[in-house]
């Protein structure tokens, strides 16, 4: 009997377990959703704080990130200002900046164009196409044991354009500017292309042997003219704007870039198998193509600070113009006398530097040693000079002229160039193994 009621209670207990089990599943799975929401919840905040945690970590510094989240606290900060501070849009500032150069590069293109020039080079060539009197006189079937029939006297000529270039109008008389190079051709026949699309004669007036510089005249009034502004005052990496006519066929062509050095010297060829020394020279990487030359190269103000006057061959964007400070001296010259009038002092020179010194056992790194060239009649003072009524003797060395000492960023040539005919100069002289003082009074160059 007790084993019928141990039985019974084993299986009252049973019931009760599997009751109370029956109760409880709804309840862990309540229990186990809840937990699944929780774990998806937590991955999705620490995936997105993580983000930008990394995000913060990698664009700003701490200093930064202080900053940004103390201006958060205190509502100064708006989410497009966040993004500018990212780099992730352009500041305001920035986007003035542009728009304001822009708009410089702009005017100054529209203030200085329509004083820009096409100066056309034009010249007569034989016609050969009626050079022959037998049209058939090169033709082997014609002529099959190879005579030739004799030219017809002289051949006929006619005018064609062999050339161009640029320039820019300084007076509203019709006084220009352009290179040298451009005019150099003393048999052809010159024309000038105004903005407007005017065509004008126009005369050689002066030819720069030194500069490679020319003022030309054409017969016109109430020009538009551009203004001059000072070459001395510029900055590696200014912008500048090259102004002239491309190839010599598009006109007015406007190339934005910077100042990239001063004071260079080159040698520049003008395509006739010649080469000249261009020395103080402006490098730009505004682009100068053939036809630019004698074009202006103008600042923001749409001043000229420069003439194109040469590119590098084999380099991108590498191009060169003559200061205008070296050029407002001659333009002077010109319209005042007609004529470009130079002081000189008439000796031939060598700017001494270290290696020349060391080699030479000389006294100073610096100066211009009076020296002879390479031919027998490069003598070293030109007789009858003023260097040679001064009494200046070969070998001497000239170490300054009025306090201005003599070396590659003030040579000889560059100093002189800034007086004027009649000057009296005060030369620092070393001369036979002594220092003594000298004055000579330029005179002009031939």
């Amino acid at each position: 009997m007790s084993d019928n009621l141990i039985e019974k209670d084993h299986n009252l207990v049973i019931k009760e377990i599997n009751d109370n089990e029956k109760m409880l599943k709804p309840e862990k799975k309540k229990i186990n959703r809840t937990m699944l929401s929780v774990v998806v919840v937590s991955i999705f905040v620490s995936v997105f704080f993580g983000a930008i945690a990394g995000f913060l970590a990698s664009e700003l510094s701490t200093e930064g990130i202080k900053s940004i989240l103390s201006r958060i606290e205190n509502k100064k900060v708006s989410t497009s200002e966040f993004l500018h501070s990212s780099g992730d849009i352009p500041s305001e500032t920035t986007k003035v900046s542009v728009i304001e150069e822009e708009s410089a590069v702009i005017k100054a293109v529209e203030k200085s164009s329509p004083a820009v020039v096409s100066v056309i080079v034009t010249k007569d060539v034989p016609n050969l196409d009626n050079y022959f009197a037998d049209p058939f006189a090169n033709d082997p079937f014609f002529s099959p044991f190879g005579f030739r029939s004799v030219p017809k006297g002289e051949p006929e000529t006619e005018k064609i354009e062999i050339g161009g270039g640029t320039g820019f109008i300084l007076s509203e008389d019709g006084f220009i500017v352009t290179n040298r190079h451009v005019v150099i051709d003393d048999t052809a026949e010159y024309s000038v292309i105004t903005n407007s699309g005017n065509r004008y004669d126009a005369k050689v007036l002066a030819r720069d042997t030194v500069l490679d510089i020319a003022v030309i005249k054409i017969d016109a009034n109430k020009l538009p003219t551009i203004n001059l502004g000072d070459s001395d005052k510029l900055k590696a990496g200014q912008t500048v704007i090259a102004i002239g006519n491309s190839l010599g066929e598009f006109r007015n062509t406007a190339s934005k870039g910077i100042i990239s050095g001063l004071k260079r010297s080159i040698s520049a060829g003008d395509g006739r198998g010649k080469s000249e020394i261009l020395e103080e020279v402006i490098q730009t990487d505004a682009a100068i193509n053939p036809g630019n030359s004698g074009g202006p190269i103008i600042d923001l103000k749409g001043n000229v600070v420069g003439v194109n006057v040469a590119m590098a061959q084999g380099a991108e964007n590498i191009g060169f113009a003559i200061p205008i400070n070296n050029v407002k001296r001659i333009y002077q010259s010109v319209t005042l006398t007609g004529r470009i009038i130079r002081p000189y002092m008439g000796i031939r020179y060598m700017l001494i530097n270290k290696d020349i010194q060391e080699a030479n056992s000389l006294k100073f790194d610096y100066g211009a040693i009076v020296i002879r060239g390479d031919r027998p009649n490069d003598l070293a003072i030109i007789p009858g000079s003023p260097a040679d009524k001064a009494g200046l003797l070969e070998n001497d060395i000239i170490l300054s002229i009025d306090g201005e000492k003599i070396e590659k960023e003030t040579d000889l040539s560059r100093v002189i160039r800034k007086k004027n005919v009649g000057d009296e100069i005060t030369l620092k002289v070393w001369s036979k193994g002594s220092e003594k003082i000298m004055t000579v009074k330029l005179e002009e160059a031939n």
